[in-house]
Parts: C-alpha cells; sequence; structure tokens
C-alpha cells in the first residue's frame, strides 16, 4: 500500500509544474483581457466593411445577367 502511495505521489509530483501560481496567472488573464478590449475595437472597423465586401462578392456572382442574347 506503501508503494502505490509513493508512485501515485511521485507521478503526479510532474503536474504540479504545468499550474502556475496564481500571481502569475492573474498577469495572464490582465494580458488576455486587454488582447480582447483591442480586438473588438479592431473588429468593430473590420467585420462591417468584411460584409459589405462579401455581400457585394455575392451579389457579383449571383445577380449577374445572362450574356446577351441575340
Amino acid at each position: 500500500m506503501l508503494q502505490l502511495f509513493f508512485t501515485i505521489a511521485f507521478s503526479a509530483a510532474p503536474l504540479t509544474l504545468y499550474i502556475p501560481p496564481v500571481r502569475c496567472l492573474t498577469v495572464f488573464v490582465e494580458t488576455m483581457e486587454e488582447m480582447g478590449m483591442e480586438g473588438r475595437v479592431y473588429s468593430r472597423r473590420v467585420f462591417p466593411r468584411a460584409r459589405i465586401a462579401w455581400s457585394r462578392l455575392l451579389d457579383c456572382f449571383f445577380s449577374s445577367s445572362p450574356t446577351s442574347r441575340p
């Protein structure tokens, strides 16, 4: 039973290296929040333009008149 305990304990110890301390985690969260705010400003400008461009492109494909008939 003691061997099983040590096996589980030492196999779980390296997993603690992947979990950052709380002070590092808050810096990461702050950085992600800043990136999200900057991305929102950019996306508000780009998405309407992209939507207009996409609709114009689809209009060209689907509403083009057929070739003229003699």
